[in-house]
């Protein structure tokens, strides 16, 4: 039955937005909007009754100790901002290593998030109406050659899941083999949605 669900959510996630109604604990959950993100082992605290809804209202939902949702759910009708893959900025030009140039991992990651801060203030949303984050990264020969999971998710902390700003995104972090500059470490897409008017 689980895999059912699964599957009409993602064959609807594939096809945009749907209505449906799953069953979860036994007892009918009514899901109307858009899934941005759908676990692939839905545990009972990640159902939409245990989920945090926003200004937006999209509605996050998961394991309320984590620092990401499991999903996000958008209301139908919703206004969305997606960016393109955002690139680390150059710290140095000059630099001699690509630590001088860009910085680490989380040095990068922070400079992408700030970026990406800036494209919504412009838009006139903030870090507040992300509702989902993809994260790609490329192994850090410095550290050999291992992704750098720990300092993407320092900077994500950052921005996200914080006293400042609570919101925790669906996210998907994606290890790659290279991005179009060997120089960067991480490119980071994200997913914003209008607060309703």
């Amino acid at each position: 039955m689980k895999k059912t669900i699964q599957r009409i959510m993602l064959a609807g996630v594939l096809m945009g937005s749907f209505s449906m109604t799953a069953f979860a604990e036994n007892a009918p959950i009514e899901v109307k909007g858009t899934v941005v993100s759908v676990t692939s082992t839905p545990s009972a605290s990640s159902t939409p009754r245990s989920a945090v809804t926003t200004d937006s209202g999209a509605t996050f939902y998961g394991n309320p100790t984590s620092s990401i949702s499991s999903g996000t759910i958008v209301p139908e009708g919703a206004a969305y901002l997606y960016t393109s893959g955002t690139v680390p900025p150059v710290l140095n030009k000059e630099g001699s290593t690509i630590y001088e140039r860009y910085g680490d991992t989380k040095t990068q990651a922070v400079g992408v998030l700030k970026t990406i801060e800036k494209q919504l203030t412009d838009q006139g949303l903030s870090m507040k109406d992300v509702v989902y984050l993809r994260a790609y990264l490329v192994a850090d020969t410095a550290k050999e050659d291992k992704f750098d999971f720990a300092g993407w998710n320092e900077a994500y902390g950052e921005f996200f899941n914080n006293e400042k700003n609570p919101v925790k995104p669906a996210r998907s972090t994606v290890g790659v083999a290279g991005l179009v500059s060997s120089d960067w470490l991480i490119e980071i897409e994200a997913v914003a949605v209008y607060p309703k008017k």
